[in-house]
């Protein structure tokens, strides 16, 4: 049995709490929060050790891993100091608002041996590793086009401050809601190698974004787009969907369906035929002991117990979600480059915000004042 804690005891934590006090490889002995109820219930109906100060947790409980469920602007602190204990460790998304604390974290993992993961769970869902399957099969040809779209209604109306509406400890959108799609882009196509024309919108949040669009670049020549929102409450609860195109056809998949068209089928896959070919979860998900929220969720804490009997490496490491935070590190950096605008002849003069007042004089050549004049650079 492994001794595991809890730090972070919210949404994610207490959904951790469920899965692996059930999980039959996982003993739950301790758990840390800074909200006294909590712990009072917890230590009064399961009987865990409790405590409001992680290191102290860390320093009086013997333990063999560690799972992280505190905000995000944490995970870097604590992650750092359970390793240094030589704790396994798994950390909730995003692994970290600065991606070069994620290598870190990483090469200190890997150093020591320890198995580190990291909650992309989108990783463990059953139609996303199918089209990951086809795609190494080269089912579509060689990719030419991405596009992965990520909707749902987290920021509905102008709240009060939360660690989730503040750049500095959430990320807002960027690093907490389309970091997912970032990550699943990441793992079932490749990483891209450079962004462009990203735009960071802020709906309801005063702080943050709640809206992001951006154009992907990757290796080989294809290219992509992301779409994020997490103020589109059209969609009950979280929704993401990725489309490729090839030179032999296309697949689109969400969490319930994978759609595949094929041109031609030069060697035979597994039952496909060329046209359309449709294929659902439950052909490919296999059963978990405790279903909370969906299958993925015990998916990925079953596969961080089986790495560590095993000895072998995560899925989603910690490696692999810096190269999350990297690339929306990269997009945070393009959205704020100064952009080339159209100025009408005489119109106001936008500003970086897209206002102006008319009859404001331009502060640069704009692109239709260059045309009009006959300069194509």
């Amino acid at each position: 049995m492994l001794r595991a804690g809890i730090i972070g005891l919210g949404k994610m934590g207490l959904s951790h709490q469920a899965i692996a006090n059930t999980h039959p490889d996982i003993r739950l002995t301790t758990v840390c929060d800074t909200t006294n109820y909590v712990l009072d219930v917890l230590a009064k109906y399961t009987g865990v050790k409790t405590h409001s100060n992680y290191k102290r947790m860390l320093a009086e409980s013997q333990l063999d891993c560690v799972f992280v469920a505190t905000p995000s602007k944490y995970h870097a602190e604590i992650v750092g100091a359970a390793l240094e204990r030589n704790l396994h460790v798994f950390c909730e998304k995003p692994f970290g608002l600065n991606p070069s604390d994620g290598y870190r974290l990483a090469d200190l993992a890997e150093t020591k041996g320890l198995v580190n993961q990291v909650g992309y769970h989108y990783r463990f869902v059953a139609t996303f590793n199918e089209a990951k399957r086809l795609l190494d099969l080269k089912a579509i040809g060689k990719i030419h086009h991405v596009q992965i779209e990520a909707y749902g209604p987290v920021v509905l109306r102008k709240k009060g401050t939360t660690w989730r509406s503040q750049k500095s400890e959430g990320g807002g959108c960027l690093f907490d809601y389309a970091s997912h799609a970032i990550d699943l882009v990441n793992y079932v196509v490749g990483r891209p190698i450079s962004v462009s024309g990203t735009v960071l919108k802020s709906v309801f949040s005063s702080d943050v974004d709640d809206e992001i669009y951006s154009t992907l670049q990757f290796a080989g020549g294809a290219s992509g787009q992301l779409a994020a929102n997490w103020s589109d409450d059209s969609y009950r609860k979280m929704s993401v969907q990725l489309s490729i195109w090839g030179t032999n056809g296309r697949i689109r998949v969400d969490r319930q369906e994978l759609q595949i068209y094929l041109r031609s089928l030069p060697e035979p896959i597994d039952g496909l035929s060329v046209g359309w070919n449709a294929r659902y979860t439950t052909e490919f998900t296999h059963p978990v002991w405790f279903y909370a929220r969906g299958e993925e969720y015990s998916a990925q804490i079953d596969h961080f117990v089986q790495c560590i009997k095993n000895g072998e490496s995560a899925v989603s490491s910690f490696r692999s979600a810096s190269d999350a935070s990297l690339v929306a590190a990269l997009m945070r950096t393009d959205a704020e480059k100064s952009r080339t605008f159209i100025q009408m002849p005489g119109g106001p003069t936008p500003d970086a915000s897209g206002n102006g007042k008319a009859g404001d004089k331009p502060r640069r050549r704009s692109v239709l004042d260059r045309l009009l004049n006959g300069d194509r650079r």
